[in-house]
């Protein structure tokens, strides 16, 4: 079955793994096992498709980005960083940001 070989397969190329062995195991073929492999190979490549990344967008097709909501309170740290609370921000959410920074 496709599970079988597949558990062959695993077995037989796992690392530290000889493929004469696995095949002495399960009494079959060496040649076998190295032809299940490519076509295992065949299907995988049949399946991909590959992404191409471009570093340097279209600056007419990027997105603008939102704009940053008012802030009610700005909290400027010692070390230079900053932690804006937005007017919209539950008051919940408010009060613990306000307790963790404490």
């Amino acid at each position: 079955s496709d599970e079988e070989r597949l558990e062959i397969l695993r077995e037989a190329f796992a690392p530290g793994a000889k493929v004469q062995h696995v095949a002495r195991r399960y009494d079959i073929s060496r040649s076998l096992i190295y032809e299940w492999r490519r076509a295992a190979l065949r299907r995988a490549r049949a399946a991909f498709v590959p992404a191409v990344v471009d570093d340097a967008p279209d600056p007419t097709l990027a997105p603008s980005p939102p704009p940053e909501p008012e802030a009610a309170i700005v909290l400027e740290m010692a070390d230079g960083r900053r932690m804006r609370i937005s007017a919209s921000a539950p008051p919940a959410l408010a009060a613990a940001a306000l307790r963790a920074v404490r």
